[in-house]
């Protein structure tokens, strides 16, 4: 089975928030919802992430970057929004999705997601990774 086959069903199976596969392997996987795992995955992993397979239920923006960061080959991904679209088709990575949005809502549905918020403008992904790192900070605070 495809790396990309074996994310997307332990992503289902297990009702996991992503899943990396590398070479058959599990390199990654959580159920926790937001940025968070994107983010760990890439600041734990870069350097094994290149080549892997992602299954992640949400993509936007900054997740999509964060795949290009760590050189992911092959996305896939529930949701994911316009922005994101823009910037994967830019790179040489494979991704398949089922719907996709103008952009990702926050939890309430009410505004944008405030990563998504953050990374509209941002180009430069060392500062995108410094912004999420705050963002994260302020709401491991905030809890």
């Amino acid at each position: 089975m495809k790396d990309i086959e074996i994310a997307k069903s332990l992503l289902k199976e297990e009702d996991l928030a992503i899943a990396i596969v590398k070479d058959g392997k599990v390199l990654f996987s959580s159920r926790e919802k937001g940025i968070k795992p994107m983010y760990m995955a890439v600041s734990e992993l870069k350097e094994n992430l290149e080549g892997s397979s992602v299954a992640d239920k949400v993509i936007g923006k900054a997740a999509a970057k964060l795949c290009i960061y760590g050189k992911v080959k092959e996305l896939n991904t529930y949701l994911i929004s316009e922005r994101a679209i823009e910037v994967l088709k830019e790179e040489d990575i494979i991704f398949t999705f089922e719907k996709s949005t103008p952009y990702i809502k926050n939890r309430d549905k009410t505004d944008m997601c405030p990563v998504e918020k953050l990374s509209q403008n941002i180009d430069d992904t060392d500062e995108l990774l410094k912004r999420i790192s705050l963002f994260l900070d302020s709401i491991k605070e905030g809890a």
